[in-house]
């Protein structure tokens, strides 16, 4: 139905469309595509950061018709893992390549000067970004490519600022301002390639084979989605309302997860933030729900009550990452430090990771003044940690050249790895709810929180009394059943509307037949392609390190014993094969 591949060489410019329905027929579109076509283009062992390395962007068969399809998946190489990067953006990316008419995109090659892609329709040129290379400011570049790009109202426009240029690990990429491809660290990728942006806009038309069908199925699915208390939590508060909650279950991590709570978690609350800064919500292309909160952050600049104001997003995971993880105690100062994260395009959840890590190193004298060049690192001083995000980017000596490639980088150079908060070597998420989440982050083909959710499945299991068998089991339904969810791509706070019937009668309703049975098939094998393209990068779950603070701080579920994750990881292993 629709399987455009484009495919574009930097190096000479060129481009060419394949059909790939053989891909789309068997998996269906999204992470399932993509998949699969990482494992074509990119070679066992590339380093991530070379001509070789392929970027690809992938959408769904319901994009954009259906409520809440409304994203994109980037799938490449990581440079901070080295491994499976795989990462998710809203906005209007996913809108824009079905109006231009293309279900996927692979990039290779490295530009020969600094450029960006303009792609709008059938025209695809490779044009000199020189200009706007060393533009710091990832809000300058885009005000400047919506002024000399066509498309304004259908496109979207990808970007990297300072970070991705120099290569930072964790550098993201921005997608239309407020959303991201945040994690994994694509924006390096783009900077190897003299890649500093990508315009896309399309004026194609989207043709439904039976239209009656497909409004009853839209029908249901919006009422679902906005007469339902099912995405009321996402448009409210939004994941902010979290901070309160986990506070309470002893779940939040806290001062590089020393604490499990946090005795200013009121001031950094979602419902502080909802009383005192928001501005506005905003929703991706084709969501009715706007989950997306803007806050608005007054800063003096001068004497005479003159102030610079910034709009600026906020959701759980950055608060936890920037605010409770450092001490911080003013939802003010958070916002401060998401700011100079957007400005230079750094992934906010491991620059938080890091900066935690940084200042327990730097309290137990591992790392020095000489090191970080007369910075002193102390919880909650967000000036200082300001500067230090700065020279993270800048990198000026050794010491912050480590910084930029992660916890596990850092510890491994200047000691520190008990509490180096990371698993596969990726900064975790905001949540030390009990062993699921450990194991669930570690064996997730990303290691996020998102490939599997884990996290709630601690919360399951402490009022259900769940074995570690069970909570195994819940962790492989959902790493498959994610799979299908992540091929349509539907948002995922939306994975309480599509559930499997409601995905195979919406498929249906465009032309695509496929049973339960079948698509449960399919998840697994996407899964199973993921480990595929892992092992062959050399990850293998018999290696993996759980840092030592994991076991040491209390969490929902109490302390977590070491025994614990051995053994579910030895059961994952056996019930999935990997």
């Amino acid at each position: 139905m629709w399987s455009n591949v484009l495919y574009i060489d930097l190096e000479t410019g060129e481009h060419k469309i394949r059909d790939r329905s053989d891909l789309f027929d068997k998996y269906i579109g999204g992470t399932g595509v993509a998949t699969q076509l990482l494992l074509e283009e990119c070679p066992p062992h590339t380093d991530p950061l070379s001509p070789e390395a392929p970027i690809i962007f992938s959408i769904g068969p319901l994009t954009p018709i259906f409520p809440c399809v409304s994203k994109a998946v980037a799938m490449f190489k990581s440079p901070q893992t080295g491994e499976l990067g795989e990462s998710y953006a809203g906005g209007r990316l996913a809108m824009a390549m079905r109006f231009a008419g293309y279900d996927s995109i692979v990039i290779k090659g490295r530009a020969p000067k600094p450029s960006y892609l303009s792609i709008h329709d059938e025209e695809v040129k490779c044009k000199d970004a020189t200009s706007i290379w060393n533009v710091s400011s990832i809000e300058v570049i885009g005000k400047i490519l919506r002024d000399v790009e066509p498309g304004k109202g259908r496109r979207s426009i990808m970007r990297i600022g300072e970070a991705g240029v120099k290569g930072v690990s964790y550098a993201n990429v921005n997608v239309d301002t407020y959303r991201h491809f945040g994690r994994l660290g694509l924006g390096a990728v783009f900077g190897s390639k003299n890649l500093k942006a990508i315009v896309i806009s399309g004026t194609e038309e989207v043709e439904i084979p039976d239209m009656d069908a497909y409004k009853n199925m839209y029908k249901k699915l919006y009422e679902a989605v906005v007469d339902t208390e099912v995405m009321n939590k996402y448009h409210d508060l939004g994941t902010a309302a979290n901070i309160n909650v986990l506070n309470q279950l002893k779940g939040l991590p806290t001062k590089n997860l020393k604490q499990s709570s946090f005795e200013n978690a009121e001031s950094l609350s979602g419902e502080y933030f909802a009383d005192n800064l928001l501005l506005r919500k905003i929703a991706c292309s084709n969501c009715p729900i706007g989950c997306i909160h803007i806050a608005m952050l007054k800063t003096p600049f001068h004497k005479g009550h003159e102030f610079e104001v910034n709009h600026i997003s906020y959701d759980y995971e950055l608060i936890y990452s920037l605010g409770t993880n450092l001490g911080i105690t003013l939802a003010e100062d958070v916002l401060r430090l998401i700011d100079r994260c957007e400005r230079y395009g750094l992934d906010v959840m491991s620059t938080g990771g890091v900066l935690a890590w940084a200042t327990e190193a730097y309290e137990r004298d591992l790392i020095t003044p000489p090191d970080t060049l007369g910075i002193a690192l102390r919880w909650g001083d967000t000036d200082n940690y300001l500067k230090i995000i700065d020279r993270i980017v800048k990198m000026p000596n050794k010491f912050y050249e480590t910084l930029a490639k992660g916890t596990a980088a850092a510890s491994a150079e200047y000691g520190g790895e008990d509490f180096a908060i990371n698993l596969g070597r990726l900064e975790i998420a905001g949540y030390h709810t009990g062993p699921a989440s450990i194991v669930g982050q570690l064996v997730g083909v990303r290691h996020s929180h998102l490939d599997n959710g884990g996290y709630s499945i601690d919360q399951k299991a402490a009022s259900q009394q769940l074995t570690e068998e069970q909570m195994v089991d819940k962790l492989i339904y959902e790493d498959y059943g994610r799979n299908i969810n992540n091929s349509l791509i539907a948002c995922l706070f939306a994975r309480g509307v599509y559930s499997e019937d409601n995905i195979v009668d919406a498929l249906a309703s465009v032309g695509i037949n496929k049973t339960k049975d079948e698509l449960a098939t399919i998840g697994r094998e996407i899964f199973l392609a993921k480990y595929r393209f892992k092992k062959q990068e050399g990850f293998d779950l018999g290696d993996v390190k759980v840092p030592a603070r994991f076991f040491e701080t209390v969490s929902q579920m109490g302390n977590i014993k070491k025994e614990t994750i051995a053994n579910m990881i030895q059961l994952y292993r056996e019930k999935t094969g990997v």
